[in-house]
């Protein structure tokens, strides 16, 4: 008893040295955040003519940015809802905690290297925007002509967010919180602003070349989905885990709720790519609404031929995979096209690769079958429209996303090893919401009535103390 007392006592100083480190260490960096914006004062803002800002283009574009914020936490419920109930919270958790980390990012230096001046070769832009110094109220003509250019980054920043979100259903259950965070640093810097420099900033090489992407599948979605890929295979399997056997959902509604915000943020994600409140922002709202209309019936269809009952899972997801498909193509089809495209997409639930990563790579390359210049002038019109080249270039847009995406991810966990990937398996098989956050996502039972979790607890914080 003696022993154990003493090691609670010596667990509630370490932890209040690690607090005190910890305020210290965050005042420091307040302070150097506090020296920074002296130094780049007023470059947030800086002088513009007010006539050129439309406060109607303005409103949507904002309003399309907080509907894409939604969707990052709307990916925790959705994957929360398909993994087992004791790591509901770790999914969760890692959504917002991606949320967090790639805000802070994006406006210190991510911005800049996806949207900034070329330094070269159209594979990444400099650091001129460094601390969004520049990005201020007047347009930025290469991207949005009527809305401040700090609207446009900051729309962009949740494409930015969502994309290595998308990405924690590939590890779900076994990741190691730490690991995770540096990863996902990591990862938006090397691999996702590099590829949404590629596609979406005029000097561009993919841009140049003439690749279509209205509004992410190949930036956000098959770059997720093929580093997702890359990741289910240097992480490796579940403990446990038997091929062909799906992980038995804890909370159907949670996903359901988790597909709902999925679909209803998608519309900023999709029409909000138009820039403006304009018939192009319309026509996307409806081939995004209609393409996952499609794609949710296909699958309830499917799975009550399959089981004899529509299954409401298989329509909550398919409603998303309708979504990620028509997502390239969304500023470049009409109606009828959208549900053409959501026809071709058979899937297993959350299968980051197969959702995400053939879902984007299906949609963009059916935007070159099915692109329509008169739907948007500033595209192209795609193989049934006259154009077949279009179809060649989709096709190297996608290859290119796919092979950087799958590669460097792959790289970048092998250098994480050392700080441990997963979680061993022990931890693994208590569950990630006690032993990484110390919550549990569902109180069955008063605490007074399962004393085991107590001891659990007690054994990883000293274990935790030993280690330091």
């Amino acid at each position: 008893m003696v022993t154990i007392q003493g090691e609670r006592n010596g667990g509630s100083m370490f932890r209040q040295r690690k607090f005190l480190l910890g305020a210290i260490g965050t005042l420091a960096v307040g302070a150097i955040f506090g020296a920074g914006a002296k130094l780049l004062a007023g470059g947030s803002a800086g002088p513009f003519q007010a006539d050129s800002i439309n406060s109607g283009d303005t409103a949507w574009v904002l309003a399309s940015s907080a509907l894409v914020m939604v969707m990052t936490p709307a990916v925790g419920f959705f994957y929360g809802g398909m993994v087992r109930s004791k790591n509901v919270v770790s999914v969760i958790k890692q959504s917002l905690a991606i949320l967090a980390l790639v805000s802070i990012q994006w406006v210190l230096f991510g911005y800049s290297l996806a949207f900034g001046k070329d330094i070269g070769g159209g594979i990444l832009g400099g650091l001129g925007f460094f601390g969004l110094n520049g990005v201020g109220y007047a347009p930025n003509p290469d991207y949005a002509s009527t809305i401040p250019h700090l609207a446009f980054m900051i729309f962009q920043a949740m494409f930015a967010i969502i994309t290595p979100a998308l990405i924690i259903g590939a590890f779900a259950e076994r990741i190691r919180f730490r690991t995770l965070v540096l990863f996902v640093l990591l990862w938006t810097t090397l691999v996702y602003d590099p590829i949404a420099h590629w596609v979406w900033n005029p000097d561009g090489w993919l841009d140049k070349l003439g690749a279509l992407d209205f509004a992410g599948g190949t930036v956000v979605h098959a770059s997720s989905g093929f580093a997702a890929l890359a990741a289910a295979i240097v992480v490796g399997k579940r403990v446990g885990f038997k091929k062909g056997e799906a992980t038995e959902a804890n909370n159907v509604p949670l996903t359901i709720l988790g597909a709902a915000l999925l679909w209803f943020g998608w519309f900023g994600f999709n029409a909000g790519s138009a820039l403006a409140a304009s018939p192009l922002a319309v026509s996307a709202f409806v081939v995004t609404n209609t393409a996952a209309a499609a794609s949710a019936l296909t699958w309830m269809a499917l799975s009550w031929l399959q089981n004899g009952r529509p299954s409401a899972l298989a329509t909550a997801t398919g409603a998303v995979c309708g979504l990620v498909a028509i997502t390239p193509a969304s500023g470049f089809v009409g109606p009828l096209s959208s549900i053409a495209i959501k026809w071709t997409r058979i899937d297993d639930t959350l299968d980051v690769w197969a959702a995400h990563g053939m879902g984007g790579v299906t949609g963009a390359l059916l935007t070159g079958v099915f692109a329509e210049k008169v739907i948007n002038s500033a595209g192209a019109n795609g193989l049934l429209f006259g154009n077949p080249g279009q179809l060649l270039t989709q096709s190297i847009a996608v290859v290119a996303t796919a092979a950087y995406a799958f590669v460097i991810t792959f790289l970048l966990l092998k250098l994480l090893v050392f700080m441990g990937l997963r979680v061993t398996s022990r931890e693994e098989a208590i569950g990630l919401d006690i032993v990484a956050h110390g919550e549990e996502g569902y109180r069955i039972a008063p605490r007074e009535e399962m004393p085991e979790l107590d001891g659990i607890m007690q054994e990883e914080e000293t274990a935790v103390i030993q280690k330091s």
